[in-house]
């Protein structure tokens, strides 16, 4: 529904109408097919509505089929239009003003045959809900092409890829087209305002494009009109806009948010066929209260759960909670075509998955304590032997040595790590407990979470070179060990360094990745923001990797500092570090490929709209 109001007016009134001059009614009603305008010739008549005739027509000089727009000269539509140039949004070449004592305005665009989405959307109401698949999407086009003598395309990529979709894929197909279309005219200052099935056309192959713009804001245009503020369709307006048109909100309040709103109905409409809303009257005050209100979240059955969550971001009542821009909702939509992504982000809910997520802490201190401690009974199986032929007197030392040492070493850690990772400890939980949180802490959280593991690693590192050289520098003080002892303690210490860092770093990275990370997401979904993050971490994983496959051969290469002597009495230890070893290495591998393929699909869905 458009709304109109004079020049003069600094402030919209209460109610708004839509009006047209009658002598603009009666030159548009004039017009009918056959009739030549100028360079063009009317074939058919494509749809008319209160302010335009939109027919179908042949421009002579460059012997090519257009849409032509028949409306009445005023407004910017044409400036507006001029500055949008998207595979996602119509294209308009050029303009012309027919003469006359009512000039009109006559716009021609590029012509798309395969109709609009509210023809697909007949043919989803037709269809039971268990039958509908992405066919309903190219037989509604093929239909439109059918009408208007047009051939269907012989050989289309585009046509192969939608094939394959499910239904609710197809609905995420096409909405993850429009946001970025929404998000492109958003950066140029232009708002649709209308967004509604009828204004989204296909192409041959079946691709969304967004048409009829005149009722879209830009702020940069220097003439205040109706055109400029008001418009739209109020079955599919958000709560800001209804309240804009009619109830006293400055329309320039409105922003990118207010068309995703209509973006949501528009695409829960064709999802399941019915609008999100019960709009049962269309006063202006009943829409708005239903728009306050809980939507009802009845999808089919096969619809991912990623969609459904999606959708209804797009439709929250307030728009702080609604998708920020049309990239980040267009990048959600890519998530839902993926689908070990989408079970990724939004696994099912009994999923081990979800009922991990509450376990964050015991899990977070078991991953790094149990291969501390198999690190701790390699340096003693490793050492036993060796030191077991130093003066017997050490021995006391050593022991009251290793006790302060893991005293000290586990308490800096453990301190250190809680201090580094507070935010991923409270955070998640207060997310699950349903409260806000902050964008710029989400994103901190986020990055916490994808540099965790580093944390651990590099306090094991530390912590166990210094203990194991501190260990060195003792028995040097109270007793004159040969070289090849202290060779032989710091090779064990860069033994147990590497499995006290890489078996920590694989299963904090797996459970963090599949369990944790996934949920910040849901809040601050801007998956885009993290790729550089995943990337380095994926790199990280390949580095772990390698050092996880070094363990058995460091071993090897500590035997070889070892006397003879030394060497039998510790061959046992050195089997079982060896074996140890090689069955970590597996474990690692293991877990290795299961995380590598969940970054893989992250950012997958991270690049599809770079």
């Amino acid at each position: 529904m458009s709304s109109t109001r004079t020049a003069e007016a600094t402030r919209p009134s209460p109610v708004h109408t839509a009006t047209m001059h009658p002598a603009d009614c009666r030159a548009l009603d004039r017009i009918e097919v056959g009739t030549r305008l100028g360079d063009f010739e009317l074939l058919t008549e494509l749809g008319a509505g209160a302010f335009a005739r939109v027919f179908l027509a042949r421009q002579r000089s460059m012997q090519r089929l257009v849409a032509v727009k028949i409306s009445a000269d005023s407004g910017t539509e044409p400036q507006t239009l001029a500055q949008l140039d998207h595979d996602y949004i119509v294209r308009v070449f050029d303009q012309q003003v027919l003469p006359g004592t009512t000039p009109l305005r006559l716009l021609y665009m590029q012509f798309l045959p395969g109709g609009t989405l509210l023809g697909v959307l007949r043919w989803v109401r037709a269809t039971p809900p268990a039958e509908r698949t992405s066919a309903l999407l190219l037989d509604a086009v093929d239909a439109a092409m059918e009408e208007k003598g047009e051939i269907r395309p012989a050989d289309s990529a585009v046509r192969g890829e939608i094939a394959a979709l499910t239904w609710p894929e197809t609905v995420a197909w096409l909405g993850s087209r429009l946001a970025t279309a929404l998000s492109y005219a958003a950066a140029r200052g232009v708002l649709h305002r209308d967004v509604k099935p009828a204004n989204v056309l296909l192409s041959a192959e079946g691709v969304p494009k967004l048409a009829d713009f005149n009722i879209s804001f830009n702020p940069s245009a220097t003439e205040v009109s109706a055109a400029s503020y008001f418009g739209g369709s109020p079955a599919y307006m958000s709560p800001e806009q209804l309240e804009a048109c009619y109830f006293g909100r400055d329309p320039a309040d409105l922003d990118t948010r207010a068309d995703i709103f209509s973006l949501g109905v528009l695409l829960w409409e064709l999802l399941t066929g019915t609008k999100p809303f019960d709009d049962v009257s269309d006063d202006p005050a009943a829409l708005l209260a239903r728009r306050r209100s809980e939507v009802a979240g009845r999808v089919p059955t096969d619809c991912p759960p990623a969609l459904r969550r999606i959708l209804l971001t797009c439709l929250a009542a307030e728009r702080e909670d609604r998708w920020s821009d049309g990239d980040v909702l267009a990048a959600q939509f890519e998530l839902c075509l993926d689908p070990h992504a989408r079970e990724l982000v939004d696994p099912p809910a009994r999923s081990w998955r979800n009922r991990l997520r509450p376990y964050l802490f015991p899990l977070l201190a078991l991953a790094i304590l149990v291969p501390n401690l198999l690190a701790s009974y390699y340096n003693r199986e490793l050492n036993a032997a060796l030191l077991h032929g130093l003066d017997p007197s050490i021995a006391p030392i050593r022991r009251a040595y290793a006790i302060g040492v893991n005293a000290v070493c586990f308490s800096a850690g453990t301190i250190t790590l809680l201090v580094l990772g507070k935010r991923l400890l409270t955070v998640p939980a207060r997310l699950r407990a349903g409260h806000e949180c902050d964008p710029a802490l989400l994103e901190r959280t986020r990055r916490d979470c994808l540099r965790f593991a580093d944390w651990a690693v590099a306090m094991a590192i530390a912590l166990w070179i210094a203990g194991n050289a501190g260990l060195a520098i003792t028995l040097n003080l109270v007793d004159d060990p040969p070289i090849r002892t202290a060779v032989h303690l710091l090779l064990v210490a860069c033994i147990c360094a590497a499995v006290a860092m890489t078996y920590p770093f694989f299963l904090i990275t797996l459970y963090l990745v599949r369990c944790v990370y996934p949920l910040l997401l849901h809040h601050d979904g801007d998956l885009r923001a993290d790729h550089a993050a995943l990337s380095r971490l994926r790199t990280r994983c390949h580095h772990y990797l390698v050092v996880a496959a070094s363990i058995p051969l460091l071993t090897i290469a500590c035997a070889t500092f070892l006397p003879v002597d030394d060497l039998l009495a510790t061959l046992t230890p050195l089997r079982t570090v060896c074996a140890g070893g090689v069955l970590g290495f597996v474990g690692a591998l293991l877990v290795f490929r299961v995380i590598e393929t969940d970054i893989r699909a992250l950012l997958r869905v991270g690049s599809a709209q770079e």
